[in-house]
């Protein structure tokens, strides 16, 4: 293919030359066609990295301007509008519809196999509730014994993703969308911003392991930072992270091209520099120390509620967690539980595939934990792991959480098209990117509207689903109203695939067999 290709250059150079020669200067003109693809052969031949360019120069550049476009005609001419993925088009379509208020039904039934396996459904009553009588606003109130200024919290709220994941411009959007539909904005790990702050939305802050915003100078946790924006007035809740469902035990991800000098400054960190967050917290390192941390977070906040997000592993883990509250008789005001199915901007594919428990599983492990310790009425549990549509909020609180955080929906209600760049500095719609010729696209006063028109509209689609359910209220949701296929010919209650526990039976001796183990194995002074 190289002589082939040097063959090939030095006859279109004399032909190019001829033709000026015999007819005219004019033809010259093709030389600014000719002379970039010769020196762009001759540069992919002289070149090492790339073998395929070097062994065909100018055609082997085809395969990655294929494997670049790849994703986008794979996602506009190719897959159906079931099985894209993360999001299929179905359900990437509701979101779309519902921030621009257009009509959302859909015409001439489901695409959905409901014979397959893994399909599920709501049970519905032959006598619903008026869905207009019903509260179109529920909302559930964080905070216990501990807790000075509890907080009244929507059912649906944004999910943690941070300023530099995020753009300026998408951070906005969303604290002014959290404003304008009165519902919470978690910063993820990345900090406060200024774009935090600018619109008046409630905050729920979130420290990670790199405690961004709340470190000294050699990356500990400093009590006087942690003060000053706790005591910020938009901050109505705090979260402590101990895992994210996308990449359980690595920590954050910021690509070194997002770390602005802006950012740096927010981070306490060097810019253009890749930041890991480090695996583990410093600030503690027993069940125990965990739980004592949390007291001591809320009393630097004067009293607001705490809490801690994480994605299930090792469950003795979570158990000695359960029983370091109890001896300690302090509990936070809420647990987070993500889910392997959750969404991140940057992480290790082994760890986005294969690491931690789905948040199904988790949300019904951590609902039985604290139920079978007696300790449920103490804390909320907020479920986290792709959380797009009316179903899933009601499949989340029949399963037991109290309400839910979304974050890839609301990206979407900013105009996030899936393009999966999110960790090439390059999102083409100016929401995960800090390249300002791209957030540019990305206008606030247009996108905090459509992010409070799909949370209205998706919050209003649940209820409606409760009155369908003949459900007054949603805390009367069960494992029972849920069904899953799990063969072509046998269908099963999410009560019979994830039995409840009785209230206490963990503290009384009376130790389901599936949990004994992790039960025995459970320390509150070592992990």
């Amino acid at each position: 293919m190289r002589k082939i290709f040097i063959l090939g250059s030095i006859l279109a150079l004399l032909l190019i030359t001829a033709l000026a020669y015999f007819l005219g200067t004019g033809w010259l003109w093709l030389l600014l066609l000719v002379l970039p693809l010769v020196l762009m052969g001759i540069y992919d031949m002289i070149q090492v990295k790339h073998s395929i360019m070097r062994t065909y120069p100018v055609v082997g550049r085809m395969r990655f301007w294929m494997e670049d476009l790849r994703p986008k005609l794979y996602q506009y001419f190719v897959e159906s509008d079931i099985d894209g993925r993360p999001i299929n088009r179905i359900d990437r379509s509701t979101i779309y519809q519902r921030a621009k208020q257009q009509t959302d039904t859909m015409p001439f039934g489901t695409q959905l196999d409901v014979y397959a396996e893994g399909y599920e459904w709501m049970s519905h009553s032959i006598a619903p509730k008026d869905f207009h009588k019903l509260d179109h606003q529920p909302r559930m109130l964080v905070g216990n014994k501990g807790c000075k200024h509890p907080y009244s919290c929507s059912i649906l709220n944004v999910s943690a993703m941070s300023f530099g994941s995020l753009s300026p411009n998408a951070i906005e959007a969303l604290n002014a969308g959290a404003q304008i539909g009165g519902f919470a904005h978690n910063t993820g790990e990345g900090g406060i911003s200024p774009y935090h702050l600018k619109h008046g939305g409630d905050i729920i802050w979130q420290i990670g392991t790199g405690y961004f915003g709340c470190r000294d100078k050699d990356g500990l946790f400093s009590n006087e930072g942690f003060r000053e924006n706790a005591l910020l007035p938009q901050v109505k809740m705090i979260e402590l992270k101990i895992s994210q469902g996308a990449k359980p035990g690595h920590g954050g991800i910021l690509p070194g091209k997002k770390n602005t000098p802006e950012i740096a400054a927010i981070r306490h960190v060097e810019p253009y520099t890749t930041i890991y967050s480090p695996t583990y917290h410093s600030a503690f390192s027993t069940p125990r120390e965990l739980v004592l941390f949390i007291q001591h977070l809320r009393d630097l906040s004067g009293g607001k509620p705490v809490g801690f997000k994480l994605c299930i592993g090792r469950k003795s883990e979570f158990i000695g967690i359960c029983k370091a509250m109890i001896e300690l008789d302090i509990y936070p005001d809420f647990i987070t539980v993500d889910g392997a199915e959750g969404g991140t901007g940057a992480a290790p594919q082994e760890f986005s595939n294969y690491v931690g428990a789905p948040m199904l599983d988790g949300l019904a492990f951590v609902h039985n934990m604290l139920t079978g310790f007696g300790i449920r009425e103490h804390i909320k549990i907020i479920a986290s792991g792709k959380i797009l549509s009316g179903f899933h909020l009601v499949r989340a609180f029949a399963l037991g959480a109290d309400a839910c955080n979304s974050a890839r929906a609301m990206m979407m209600a900013l105009g996030c098209i899936q393009a999966l760049q999110c960790n090439t500095n390059k999102c083409p719609t100016g929401v995960a990117t800090q390249d300002p010729s791209l957030s540019v696209g990305l206008v606030v006063a247009d996108k905090k509207q459509r992010v409070a028109n799909y949370h209205a509209a998706t919050v209003s689609s649940f209820v409606e689903l409760l009155g369908a359910a003949g459900i007054d209220d949603y805390k009367k949701l069960t494992r029972s109203h849920i069904y899953r296929r799990v063969f072509m010919n046998e269908v099963r209650t999410f009560e019979d695939i994830f039995p409840s526990l009785q209230a206490g039976c963990m503290r009384n001796g009376h130790i389901p067999d599936r949990y004994r183990h992790d039960y025995e194995m459970a320390e509150i002074d070592r992990w």
